[in-house]
């Protein structure tokens, strides 16, 4: 096993599934933030195939565009033959704008959450009463998010700090998360051909600060996020 995959073996010496999240798209100048979350259980670590399938997975930005897409198929594979789980969701610019980044980060993390939990038959994520802001994870389900721990977060978790180097988990996530996002920003390009959105996702490149400076703000742009852009 490489260091990544026995970080999470390691971790499921004390639980039978462990959920990896992480984000991508949280420092764009336009579209949405996007959240991946992944299951792995033992059964992962007990396939020599699975593990072999999995040993070039790293995290995102450590990857070309198309060894990511290479290695998200690696995880529909592995989804297909029951050994992992995944999704992605999203938190919209009007998220963004009521919420900030950081809250529409939280809320597409447990939208993404909530998908696995609503599709896993072994496990569960049980709500605590209704006064407690937090869900007691059940104690056979670990989270672990990439940074550090949320406040407030609907799931009882940890934060692990440049997690998606160190989590085999956590750089499923990430891989999902941002190859969902650039192929929404490949989709969104479409109907907003004037900013280059397939060249730079939304990221501040010259290219997309000198497309904002000749047409102005779309309405996929983020707001606040433009101010230093536009003046």
């Amino acid at each position: 096993m490489n260091l990544l995959q026995q970080y999470d073996a390691d971790l499921l010496e004390n639980y039978t599934t462990l959920i990896g999240i992480d984000e991508a798209g949280r420092g764009c100048l336009a579209g949405p933030v996007s959240a991946g979350a992944c299951v792995v259980s033992r059964a992962l670590f007990g396939s020599p195939a699975a593990l072999q399938q999995s040993a070039l997975i790293n995290d995102s930005k450590q990857l070309s565009a198309e060894a990511r897409e290479g290695q998200y198929l690696v995880l529909e594979q592995l989804q297909a033959q029951g050994l992992i789980d995944f999704a992605v969701a999203f938190g919209s610019v009007e998220e963004i704008a009521a919420l900030n980044i950081l809250g529409a980060t939280r809320l597409a993390m447990q939208r993404a959450v909530d998908q696995l939990a609503e599709r896993a038959k072994d496990w569960s994520l049980p709500h605590t009463a209704s006064e407690d802001p937090l869900f007691q994870c059940a104690r056979e389900v670990k989270l672990i998010v990439d940074g550090r721990a949320l406040k407030p977060f609907p799931y009882a978790h940890e934060g692990l700090v440049k997690g998606d180097a160190k989590s085999l988990s956590i750089a499923m996530a990430s891989i999902a998360a941002k190859v969902t996002r650039d192929r929404e920003m490949y989709a969104l390009a479409k109907v907003y051909p004037a900013y280059g959105f397939e060249q730079h996702k939304g990221y501040g490149t010259a290219v997309h600060r000198n497309a904002l400076k000749m047409h102005g703000a779309s309405p996929i742009h983020r707001e606040l996020f433009l101010r230093k852009v536009l003046g």
